[in-house]
């Protein structure tokens, strides 16, 4: 579950592409474990993978075989 929230983010300078590429990496991984939480909660709460696709501007076919609990995988690659 993600539970962390950022109020104040320092965004590092392109100029520094090793603090900015650390930065996007970081960014991924959390924007990766908020889909999957809203998407186990969704499922959880009876949505159809149609509604889900929709919410994220995809097709259902392609929210599932990218989201499915059973189809992810390992977070952080």
């Amino acid at each position: 579950m993600v539970d962390v929230m950022f109020e104040h983010a320092t965004i590092p300078s392109p100029d520094d592409p090793d603090a900015a590429f650390a930065a996007v990496i970081a960014l991924r991984r959390l924007a990766t474990s908020l889909e999957r939480s809203a998407v186990d909660s969704a499922l959880a709460q009876g949505w159809t993978w149609a509604s889900i696709g929709a919410a994220l501007d995809m097709t259902a076919q392609a929210a599932h075989k990218r989201l499915a609990p059973s189809k992810r995988k390992p977070a952080g690659r």
